[in-house]
């Protein structure tokens, strides 16, 4: 039996994220990203009384989304990784857990605009909420060091790196102390608001 080798060149080929990966894969998360619009509808259909704060609540739960939009893609997306195996495979894998954290917020919408008027956020949906959004938070941080920005731009990203996993460790903390609904959203909204705001402040007095 004939074995044909594979040479190295051939083998970092098949592993090259290439511009039309990188595009197809951003636009993989924002297909994903609408789940969480479409579990806030799907929240709002489910009551029959919407009022001010169930409408508040269901805002605040779209902001969320977005804030996992501009996590992902003002520190990640659209950025090509170094031109090594390791890193693609890093860059490839880190996708899984990403796209299934921001499938799973969608979710957990449902049931937090439901329960609007809660006095405490149900445990499942406090955990799987919080949850979702640290690990949008850590996650984006490990695509982002397969990145070539994050050997180009250090000043920029070990800081940057350090508060998305502060602020991921503080959202499973708010998680655990399952506030109600509405405090629940503002603080998720907060806590992913920080790490852009430490971006901008860097690009700033740069």
């Amino acid at each position: 039996m004939m074995h044909t080798a594979t040479s190295p060149s051939a083998q970092r080929a098949a592993l090259a994220i290439t511009d039309a990966v990188i595009e197809r894969f951003g636009l993989l998360i924002i297909i994903v990203l609408g789940e969480t619009v479409t579990g806030v509808v799907d929240g709002l259909t489910e009551e029959h009384g919407v009022d001010a704060r169930t409408l508040t609540v269901g805002l605040v739960a779209v902001l969320v989304g977005f804030g996992a939009w501009w996590t992902y893609f003002d520190y990640a997306g659209h950025r090509p990784p170094v031109a090594t195996r390791a890193a693609a495979v890093r860059w490839l894998f880190a996708h899984l857990p990403l796209t299934a954290a921001i499938a799973a917020m969608g979710a957990a919408m449902v049931s937090l605009v439901e329960h609007a008027h809660d006095t405490r956020t149900p445990a499942a949906t406090a955990w799987l909420l919080s949850a979702t959004c640290a690990t949008v938070l850590a996650i984006t941080m490990v695509v982002a060091t397969t990145l070539r920005a994050w050997r180009e731009d250090r000043a920029l990203y070990r800081p940057l790196a350090l508060t998305s996993a502060a602020a991921a460790a503080v959202s499973l903390a708010l998680g655990a102390a399952r506030p109600a609904p509405l405090p629940l959203g503002l603080g998720l909204l907060v806590l992913l608001g920080i790490p852009w705001g430490v971006a901008v402040a860097r690009r700033t007095s740069a």
